[in-house]
């Protein structure tokens, strides 16, 4: 199972962009799928998370300006950023926890995409 994220790119402070992640096979069941990022010099945090059944979670500095969201029919998750910070500049990874099959457990990350956001 791969995880394919996109919607990365440059933008200006209080701008916005979409990040979308999907699973490329079926997957047997997820709990959860959420969003990671990693600022340079600075260790991979949680974003956003999502459970099968809809519960989120946030990191405090994103609350109110993020949106995570899944689609289980596609497998994918994706994040509406808003009012985007400089601080907010990072590689974004998707992850994916589950099982592929009733017996065995997973979890897959996504490749990474850049977010920059200029001041």
């Amino acid at each position: 199972v791969q995880l394919q994220a996109f919607g990365g790119g440059l933008v200006q402070t209080g701008g916005s962009l979409r990040l979308s992640c999907a699973a490329s096979e079926a997957i047997f069941k997820i709990n959860h799928m959420g969003w990671y990022r990693q600022a340079p010099g600075k260790q991979r945090e949680l974003v956003a998370s999502i459970t099968d059944g809809g519960n989120t979670n946030y990191k405090d500095s994103v609350k109110g300006r993020f949106t995570i969201s899944r689609d289980i029919a596609k497998k994918a998750v994706y994040l509406q950023m808003d009012s985007l910070k400089p601080g907010d500049t990072a590689v974004y990874y998707c992850n994916l926890d589950g099982y592929s099959d009733p017996w065995q457990s997973l979890e897959v990350w996504g490749q990474g995409t850049l977010v920059t956001v200029s001041s």
